[in-house]
């Protein structure tokens, strides 16, 4: 059996820069061990299965240790190689989760717009535990899918050298750093070590979160974001009550067959 697989750099304009992503286009979902060893094998924070159905593609996404129900960055990486290499002449492709959610991305000139679910945060109270953690006192932590500790600035964030083992031990599956921008809206670093991903380059999932929570404070709907890891990348987020629109650019890097 050989499966088609492409490696994407999601949320940047360039090589070597954003979110590497494995795409693998399957005919049939595979057994969920043969779809999590290829993920370990390929050892990137996620790479994501597409099958055709229902006009669209159903969708899954595994990081190297287990299988995640949201997932940003690769959802892109995904919509590049269908918008680009397999239906070219359309511009919207949607994709149905295997919980059931419908999320659509538009193709806009260069860029790609997914339409996510909002997932906001509420205050929580375990601030000490995670200052400790990330070896720096927020001004106050929130959590939803993931644990969100806010700071003042972004250099405190840029320098942040978390204890993994403590943040590994968090009740959360992530934990989101951020705090205003100096040239953009606001940024953000992303780490999940219980999840195979010690720091994630670009989180589109964690803006799901991170937008609602921006777009209050600011006072605006239409936020330019920075993620600052080692790679970085750069998020367009517009919040719209429930849901989320996320924009971003991706460039292919890899093209190639599995063979099992």
């Amino acid at each position: 059996m050989r499966i088609h697989q492409y490696q994407i750099d999601a949320f940047t304009d360039h090589l070597f820069g954003g979110n590497p992503a494995a795409v693998c286009l399957l005919e049939s979902w595979l057994p969920v061990e043969t779809m999590q060893a290829i993920a370990t094998e390929n050892n990137l924070s996620e790479t994501v299965f597409c099958v055709p159905e229902r006009g669209g593609y159903g969708i899954r996404w595994f990081t190297p240790r287990l299988e995640i129900g949201l997932a940003g960055h690769p959802t892109l990486a995904a919509a590049w190689v269908i918008l680009n290499d397999i239906t070219p002449d359309v511009a919207e492709v949607r994709f149905t989760s295997y919980g059931g959610d419908v999320l659509s991305v538009v193709r806009d000139g260069k860029w790609l717009i997914m339409d996510f679910p909002a997932v906001p945060a509420t205050k929580a109270d375990n601030l000490p535990e995670i200052a400790e953690a990330l070896g720096a006192v927020p001004d106050h932590v929130l959590a939803a899918r993931d644990m969100m500790a806010v700071f003042q600035d972004e250099a405190t964030v840029h320098a942040l050298d978390p204890d993994m083992t403590k943040v590994a031990a968090l009740d959360t599956f992530g934990l989101i750093a951020t705090a205003p921008g100096e040239d953009c809206d606001f940024v953000s670093r992303f780490f999940a070590p219980q999840a195979g991903i010690p720091e994630d380059p670009v989180t589109g999932s964690a803006h799901c979160t991170l937008a609602p929570y921006w777009a209050e404070r600011l006072g605006k709907t239409q936020l330019f974001a920075r993620q600052i890891s080692e790679r970085g990348g750069e998020i367009h987020c517009e919040h719209l009550g429930d849901r989320v629109r996320l924009g971003g650019t991706a460039v292919p890097f890899m093209e190639g067959y599995i063979t099992l």
